[in-house]
């Protein structure tokens, strides 16, 4: 349990000492400065999630950055096996990161600020008109040029096997027609178990495919996109 002790002093005392950057972000965020909001919520939460993942004793290594040449907006699409896959990813992409976060996460003080400035979206699924609000908000980010990531199962996996997708999960592309990167995220399952708060150091591969640009009959056949990607994914677990 030091693992975990530890780590949470670090958190409590890093969104304390963001503070005084949290107050910049919203001086700038009220003067529409919009380039200079980005630059410093990517910093911080760049620099507090590489302090998670070193804290936690995962070894990290990543395989397919190549294909993130993309330039643009893309949505990374990945499987779900710890609550370190976020802090995992915002740590080891070149890109800014966003996320499609669950809804009790908009009630943690500061962390929500902070997930607000990174334009995460807040979606409770068992609303389907706040689903469908969220969604619609998730797209316009999009467009204007930010990257989300999304967990189309839903919710973590207990033993890093991959679960059926959520029905509508890739709206998002189809919505928005940027690119969809599939991510697949193998060993996260073991730094901590679901129903378990010790924290344990384990090897973690992450794996970045191929780009998959959306076109016209992927629009009108959702679930047939839904599941090239989660063959892509699965494929991959099983290598």
């Amino acid at each position: 349990m030091i693992r975990t002790i530890i780590l949470a002093i670090y958190l409590v005392t890093g969104f304390i000492l963001s503070l005084p950057s949290l107050l910049k972000v919203k001086s700038f965020d009220n003067q529409n400065k919009v380039h200079e909001v980005d630059r410093i919520t990517g910093k911080v939460i760049k620099r507090l999630a590489k302090g998670v993942v070193s804290l936690s004793g995962a070894r990290v290594s990543i395989r397919g950055k190549e294909n993130l040449s993309e330039t643009g907006p893309v949505l990374f699409v990945s499987n779900h096996q710890s609550y370190f896959d976020i802090p995992i990813l915002i740590a080891l992409m070149d890109k800014p990161l966003a996320f499609i976060a669950k809804m009790e996460l908009s009630k943690i003080p500061m962390l929500s600020t902070w997930m607000k400035y990174m334009h995460c979206v807040f979606m409770d699924r068992k609303d389907v008109r706040q689903s469908l609000k969220a969604i619609n908000k998730g797209v316009k980010f999009l467009k204007e040029g930010y990257s989300l990531v999304i967990f189309p199962e839903g919710t973590r996996s207990e033993d890093g096997s991959l679960r059926e997708f959520k029905p509508g999960a890739l709206k998002l592309a189809t919505k928005s027609k940027v690119p969809i990167v599939p991510v697949t995220i193998k060993g996260a399952y073991k730094i901590m178990p679901r129903d378990n708060l010790k924290i344990r150091p384990a090897d973690v591969e992450v794996i970045i495919s191929e780009p998959i640009f959306i076109d016209d009959e992927m629009v009108k056949d959702s679930m047939k996109l839904s599941n090239k990607v989660r063959h892509i994914i699965e494929e991959e677990l099983n290598k």
